[in-house]
């Protein structure tokens, strides 16, 4: 009796292990290209990302304005410099039911997004600010 239960284990290991398997740029790129994808952290809206032809993005905070930028991978992370911002952004990527999570530069105490949603409309951008 006791050899059902480390069968059991033994059979959700691998599935386990598969879920910790970081995306790799290929895979990324192929579940992303030609998609917006909404993500979430904590429970809340945290922003879209438009995947773009040739590693290109767009991305917004939900605020209406829009940073164009590129992703390229270092390691088992995916980057992305953005227009005007100056420091690579480097997440983990995971693909899971449901989804992808990615987690800020690879540590688990720092931010983790969750995709909630994903479309092939493309991002809507109102554009920059204008002051009075």
């Amino acid at each position: 009796m006791t050899r059902l239960p480390c069968l059991l284990l033994l059979a959700v290991l691998p599935a386990a292990a598969l879920a910790e398997t970081p995306m790799s740029a290929p895979a990324f790129e192929g579940y992303t290209t030609g998609k917006t994808l909404y993500y979430a952290t904590d429970g809340y809206a945290y922003g879209i990302e438009e995947y773009l032809e040739g590693r290109r993005v767009r991305w917004s905070f939900l605020d209406g304005e829009c940073q164009e930028g590129e992703w390229y991978p270092s390691g088992d992370m995916i980057c992305f410099v953005y227009d005007g911002i100056g420091d690579p952004q480097c997440w983990t990527f995971y693909e899971k039911s449901g989804g992808i999570t990615a987690r800020f530069e690879n540590d688990p105490e720092s931010t983790e997004l969750v995709e909630t949603r994903q479309t092939r409309d493309p991002l809507l951008c109102m554009g920059p600010k204008t002051g009075v």
